[in-house]
């Protein structure tokens, strides 16, 4: 995603053409509408029109224009996560997530747009009516095939490009032309002509002039007019004739060759394949109306220039939800005839037609052309297979992730899971139907990761699920424990989380798993640290760490554990022994490349330099805190590093500077749902330092900076946090 002046967007891939009088109705509508709906046929160009008018618009909004892809959910279990993620809410508490997301839009001025809502018009018609009348300074704006019927809703008809006596839809082929071949151009005689003409016969419809251009290969521009044309003319004149073996052939021009034709290719490699022409007619009944069946049609005879292998990996794709690369098509599709090098080859060619885009070294497909390879999956027989292979690669992504959690690529693993999230729900989903198994071990190996996130409700309910799915023992069973502990804590239900730290020691010591043991000695002892137990934690892990002295040092639960100790010599104020400790954690993390236990550790050294009187050194570890915060998008862990830091920055005498932290802490505080946070001792020191931020500039003075602060986005605040210059 790249980063607007305020809010988030998806960058433009490619040149807008057109849609002025679009474009002014939709900036009329933003502006005196609150919500927005652009209707029209997939391919005609919604998305493309929305995020040009929120890019557009996204100054008039104080907090911003938000995007949500609501495309790759096929269901709505995670509409209400994938909306909350798109404006900045992680939400640790145990509200109801629609509470959590009305309270948190409540006092926004925001434009949200929801990209893809057809198929979840329902879900999305009741989310909108919830959160339009609780925040009066939302507006919204929608695409979808259909209006949704929300209450209060405005429907703005995206028509395709014009193609008589406007330049428009001319210019959107000229440029496709290009973008697919550099030295392409409309130049030689008769290629305008017959442009218009190939833009006439596809009504106009982007997203079938862009595959048209993408497949004009080693033809000229006549010759592909004559090709187009030849096969609207056979569209016309019916969908099929019967074939061999009493089914039906494809016709000319309605996709791709039909069973026992020529290049045909089934899931195996061996001739013949789907009946194409029933699929054409699902196809027409069930997801393009009749009147956009141009677009099916071009669809079709995209996919019929197309390889056979191409095609087959056109199908294979669509199990997965996110953007993805290389690597990930080959795990997910491969097998047969498809080997990894030929998926290489096939998503190069892919690309070539414009069925996938590229961008750097990640790819996407169009919701519109996974519609059609979904249904082609369907029809070859291969759907389940694929959702084995998606649900085995990503099962393999979360072992891989688990494993490296304290090596150099901690962070670049953290991002994996947080950025392939609707993958790995989907392959959860799968897994908890078809292999309990592997879903009991996935959800315990990825369920840190999502707290850590922020994704805490998803945690906790497939960690629940996983584990009320059939028996489970070993790591796994400790693991699935153990995340709904730790989810439970973060949350602030500390009875839930004590009961998990019993059961996780308990199921620990019976399975004789000792990495079982150090995790179960950390979510206990942070549980007492929160509950005002420290000796108890201190004790706790000490006796843990002794009795487990085969696990690595540089185990995740070994400097986990380890950190409990810190905490706990903190709170018991014996902080030159604290100090030694977490200087010594600090070390061992940076030596393996871990950034989460290691920005804790200085939390913890801000924190007992500040105790000590030292504010200077105080600020320098919570700035380090920030900075590994800050990579790993660990909003909760920046609201507790902002606290310290501006606590460090007023002992230090410059008020409006702490205050100003202050503000961007508590916007922060306020993405993650809480009121501040923290170990019980660092309570006393915010306070006295707020109270020395107020006499040190006044109390107005300081209510404006901390208003400044509160209102700046988030990434604007911080940046500004982390200047060390001081502003007395």
């Amino acid at each position: 995603m790249m980063m607007t002046t305020v809010g988030y967007l998806p960058d433009e891939t490619s040149s807008f053409v057109g849609r002025r009088a679009e474009l002014a109705r939709l900036g009329t509508a933003l502006a005196t509408r609150r919500m927005t709906t652009l209707i029209g046929p997939g391919g005609v160009g919604k998305t493309r029109l929305a995020l040009r008018a929120a890019r557009a618009a996204a100054d008039r909004y104080a907090d911003g224009a938000w995007w949500a892809d609501l495309s790759p959910l096929y269901d709505d279990g995670l509409l209400l996560p994938t909306v909350s993620d798109a404006v900045g809410l992680a939400d640790h508490t145990l509200r109801m997530p629609v509470e959590a997301l009305c309270e948190w839009l409540g006092d926004k001025r925001l434009l949200l747009v929801l990209d893809s809502a057809e198929h979840l018009r329902a879900s999305c018609s009741h989310l909108l009516a919830e959160i339009l009348t609780t925040s009066s300074g939302l507006t919204v704006l929608v695409t979808s095939r259909q209006p949704l019927g929300t209450r209060g809703e405005y429907v703005v008809e995206v028509p395709p490009l014009p193609v008589d006596g406007a330049p428009d839809a001319l210019q959107l082929f000229a440029d496709r032309l290009r973008a697919s071949d550099p030295g392409a151009g409309l130049d030689a005689p008769g290629d305008e002509a017959a442009a218009t003409e190939i833009c006439r016969r596809l009504e106009g419809i982007p997203l079938a002039i862009e595959l048209a251009a993408a497949g004009i290969g080693r033809h000229s521009v006549a010759q592909l007019a004559h090709r187009i044309g030849s096969r609207f003319d056979a569209r016309s004149a019916g969908f099929g004739v019967p074939g061999r073996g009493g089914g039906l052939a494809l016709a000319p021009g309605l996709g791709t060759p039909g069973p026992g034709a020529p290049g045909a290719i089934g899931a195996d490699g061996a001739e013949g394949g789907p009946d194409t022409a029933r699929l054409d007619l699902l196809a027409d009944a069930t997801v393009w109306p009749r009147r956009h069946r141009t677009l099916r049609t071009a669809i079709g005879w995209s996919h019929e220039l197309c390889t056979p292998l191409e095609r087959l990996l056109w199908a294979r794709l669509t199990p997965l939800r996110t953007d993805f690369d290389a690597a990930v098509a080959r795990e997910v599709c491969a097998g047969g005839p498809l080997t990894p090098d030929e998926v290489d080859r096939a998503l190069q060619g892919l690309v070539a037609q414009s069925v996938v885009q590229r961008d750097g070294d990640r790819y996407r497909m169009l919701d519109t052309l996974r519609e059609y390879g979904r249904m082609w999956l369907t029809e070859l027989g291969e759907a389940r297979a694929a959702a084995d292979r998606h649900a085995s690669s990503f099962l393999g992504l979360a072992r891989r992730a688990h494993d490296g959690w304290t090596g150099p690529d901690q962070v670049s693993w953290y991002h994996k899971v947080s950025d392939t999230h609707l993958d790995l729900c989907a392959a959860l989903e799968h897994l908890l139907v078809h292999d309990v198994g592997g879903a009991q071990e996935m959800a315990g190996r990825v369920g840190f990761f999502w707290a850590c996130c922020g994704h805490l409700s998803e945690a906790r309910s497939y960690a629940q699920r996983a584990l009320d799915a059939g028996p489970v023992d070993g790591p796994h069973r400790t693991r699935l424990q153990w995340v709904l502990g730790v989810a439970a804590l973060l949350q602030g239900d500390f009875a839930t989380a004590e009961k998990y730290g019993a059961l996780c020691t308990a199921t620990a010591v019976y399975d004789r798993d000792e990495e079982g043991m150090l995790g179960a000695a950390y979510l206990s002892g942070l549980t007492q640290l929160m509950t005002g137990e420290p000796e108890e934690a201190l004790e706790a892990a000490g006796r843990v760490l002794r009795m487990t002295s085969g696990v690595p040092v540089d185990s995740a639960h070994r400097l986990r554990c380890r950190l409990i100790t810190v905490f706990a010599l903190t709170a018991l104020g014996r902080l030159t022994e604290s100090e030694a400790a977490a200087t010594a954690l600090r070390r061992a993390c940076e030596r393996g490349g871990e950034f989460w236990t290691r920005s804790y550790a200085d939390y913890q050294l801000a924190l007992i330099a500040l105790l000590q009187g030292r504010p200077a050194a105080s600020a320098a570890h919570a700035r380090s805190m920030l900075a590994g915060k800050h990579r790993l998008r660990d909003s909760f862990g920046i609201a507790l590093g902002l606290d310290i830091l501006a606590a460090a920055i007023a002992a230090q005498g410059a008020g409006a500077q702490a205050a100003r932290v202050y503000g961007t802490g508590h916007a922060y505080w306020r993405m993650v749902g809480h009121p501040q946070r923290g170990t019980p001792e660092l309570g006393p020191v915010r306070e006295r330092c707020e109270l020395q931020a107020r006499a040190a500039v006044g109390d107005e003075a300081y209510q404006r900076a901390f208003e400044r602060g509160q209102s700046d986005n988030a990434e604007v605040g911080l940046a500004a946090a982390l200047r060390t210059e001081l502003q007395l």
